[in-house]
């Protein structure tokens, strides 16, 4: 676990240095998922100071917790979808209270908004470059 903690805190050094790299165009799907997801891991596990103990409980839980997500049908009507979407993290926040207490918890769920808007945000200055189109700036 340790050795995993380390390669996260390595990955994490890097975290700033991939936001700024444009991913190679014959990169395929599962290989970007796979940077995408070593990202969140290392994001994620310094945000929360997580120690190796922490990280043995909270990851499986997290694990759960996703696949849930990941399973609410995108074709519903987007405030139903959002509303079953909302359930899942109020089911889940009482189990990642008992390994991160409840300030993690919280702050696991902002965490989690921060690294997925942040991602799309890089996502979309890559599509503009490509595109040749200026970016837009951020409403302050």
């Amino acid at each position: 676990m340790k050795r995993f903690l380390l390669m996260a805190m390595v990955l994490l050094g890097s975290f700033t240095t991939a936001w700024a790299q444009e991913v190679l165009p014959d990169d395929d799907d599962a290989k970007k998922m796979e940077k995408i997801q070593a990202l969140y891991v290392a994001f994620i596990t310094r945000q929360l100071n997580l120690s190796a103990e922490d990280a043995q409980k909270f990851w499986p839980v997290h694990a759960e917790f996703e696949r849930e997500l990941k399973g609410v049908p995108a074709n519903l009507p987007e405030l139903d979808r959002q509303q079953k979407m909302l359930d899942i993290k109020k089911r889940y926040q009482d189990r990642f209270n008992k390994v991160l207490g409840s300030g993690r918890t919280e702050n696991f769920f902002r965490k989690d908004v921060e690294f997925r808007r942040k991602l799309a945000d890089h996502w979309r200055k890559v599509k503009q470059r490509r595109q040749n189109i200026p970016p837009r700036r951020r409403a302050q």
